[in-house]
Parts: structure tokens; sequence; C-alpha cells
């Protein structure tokens, strides 16, 4: 198994699949651009349960469901990561399926840079200056981009703030991240299934309505949704920080190129200066993460000498 300070072959592989799959989601989602972003959420929410009970069976990881459903504060905890996630998701394949996957790259460009300032300021963590510069510059390209467009890029920023949000409120549920997306699939899917059952009495559904590829393709959104998080979390644990800070620039920089070069999305003189300087941003904070991250390898090794001299 990796250590903090080395880098599991398996583990990479893992990770690098699940950014791949997140990175291709798009096409999927593109694919639904005819169905309201409300009815794929709830799909996606709703056939997400048995994928993650298969995955959590096959994984042997039951065992902390039943205590976490007894236990108010963790269904309360799950109940706001589950929020944050639906939000997340909903801002996606809005942003998607709307003609807006370049403002869902921002979103996930900006996401780690908003991860570091958000340990600045609920966990009192300190910010170097490269670290300060880094999201100094992200916050100038938002400028640039809502003073081109007169509006703030609320897509973007919603994927962000949620997600950001999401990943903090995470680490604090004392379960698994397998078993916390179950109890969160679970704690939303009674209303994901009312708004099924509504729509489809009111004559508005698309499942089993409309054309079978339509309900294949809602059927799959729980498997694009559960296999590629649990393929993650599987992943992450067996890889350093800084790895995974590289890895994640694999999702948005392929929702990028496929904002521009398929769905032919307009990238004008605003996007030309904004999306540079969030490329820069990424840059410093990266070089940033490995640096301390060979610093602290560093130490661990020093560490590790002197214990066996001693011994």
């Amino acid at each position: 198994m990796a250590t903090s300070s080395e880098d599991s072959p398996r583990g990479l592989l893992l990770a690098v699949a699940a950014y791949v799959i997140w990175g291709f989601l798009p096409l999927y989602m593109k694919a639904l651009d005819h169905v309201p972003a409300v009815e794929i959420i709830a799909h996606r929410i709703l056939w997400s349960v048995p994928v993650a009970a298969v995955i959590l069976l096959a994984m042997w990881r039951t065992a902390n469901i039943g205590a976490a459903l007894r236990n108010p504060r963790t269904l309360g905890m799950a109940a706001v990561t589950a929020s944050l996630v639906s939000v997340n998701w909903g801002t996606y394949v809005w942003a998607i399926t709307s003609g807006h996957a370049l403002d869902a790259a921002l979103g996930y460009y900006i996401n780690p840079l908003f991860s570091v300032a958000l340990g600045a300021f609920l966990l009192n963590e300190k910010l170097g200056r490269a670290q300060l510069c880094a999201i100094a510059l992200a916050a100038l390209a938002v400028v640039v981009l809502a003073v081109d467009t007169g509006r703030v890029p609320i897509a973007a920023l919603g994927l962000t703030l949620s997600w950001g949000f999401y990943a903090y409120f995470k680490k604090k549920l004392p379960v698994g991240p397998a078993q916390g997306f179950f109890l969160e699939v679970v704690l939303l899917s009674p209303f994901a299934l009312a708004w099924i059952v509504w729509i489809g009495l009111e004559g508005g559904g698309h499942f089993a309505t409309g054309s079978p590829g339509d309900t294949w393709l809602l059927l799959g959104a729980g498997l694009v949704t559960a296999v590629p998080l649990v393929i993650y979390a599987s992943g992450a644990k067996l890889l350093r920080l800084s790895t995974i800070g590289i890895l994640q620039y694999i999702t948005p920089t392929m929702i990028f190129l496929t904002a521009v070069l398929i769905f032919e999305e307009p990238f004008g003189t605003a996007r030309m200066i904004a999306f540079p300087m969030i490329w820069l941003a990424l840059v410093i904070y990266t070089v940033t993460l490995v640096r301390q991250s060979r610093r602290s390898s560093g130490r661990l090794a020093a560490a590790r000498v002197v214990h066996r001299s001693e011994a």
C-alpha cells in the first residue's frame, strides 16, 4: 500500500480512469440536452442507489451503513453533503445541456484554488505568497469575465462553491467515501422518485415514454455517476496529495477541449484572457504543492534514517 510519500501504480490507474470518465461525461449529458436538467438529476440520484449498493456489497463495505442510518448526527451531515452534491450536479447538467460547458470547465479549474482559500478561512491554514498570488489571479480572471459579459459566471462559481463546500463537509462524515455517497443518494432518492412520478403523471417525463435511447441513457445515469466516484475514492487513498493535485486538471481540460472543439462554444477575447490567467494560477499552485510534498517526503525520509540508526 502506498504511503503519504509514494504513489501506487494501481492508485494512479484508478484515479486517471475516474478523471477520464468525468472528462467524457459532457458527451453523455449532451445526448440528453432535450431532457430538463431536473429530470436528469432525478434519474442520476435514483439509479445511483442500486449501483452504489452493489458496489458496497462487492467491496464488503456495508458494515457501517446500518449504524449511520441510526445516527442522527451522521444523517444530518449526510443531508448537508447530499444537498450540496445535488446543487453541484444540477448546475453541471444545466451548464452542459444549455451550451455553457466552458463555464463548467472554468468552475472545475478554479475549484482547487477555492479549496485552498476555504482552508485558510475556515481552518486557519496559512497561505504562502505563491498561493495568495494564485488565488488572486483566479479571482481576477472571474472579474474579467464578469466585466465582459456584464454578469457573474454563475455556473462556474456555482460549481466551484458547491463542490468546495461538499468536499469540506464530506471530510466530516464519519464513514468512508463510498458509504457516504450511498447515504447521500438514499436520502435524496425519495425526492427524486417523487419528481419522476409527478412528471410522468403530467405527461412530461422522458423515461419509458420517449425514445428507447432516452430511457437507456437515463438508466445509465446512475452508472456514470456512482462508478467514477467509487473508482476515484479507491485510487485517491493510494496517491500523494501532490499527485492528485496534478491529476485533477484532466477533467476540466477534457471539458474545455470538448466545449471548444466538439460543442463549438464561442471562445471570445475575454475568455482568451481569463483562461490563461487561470492556467497560470494553477501552475503556481501546482509548483507550490509539489515543493511542499517534496519537503514533507524529505523530512519523512530523514526521520526514518534517524529511527533506523537509533534502533
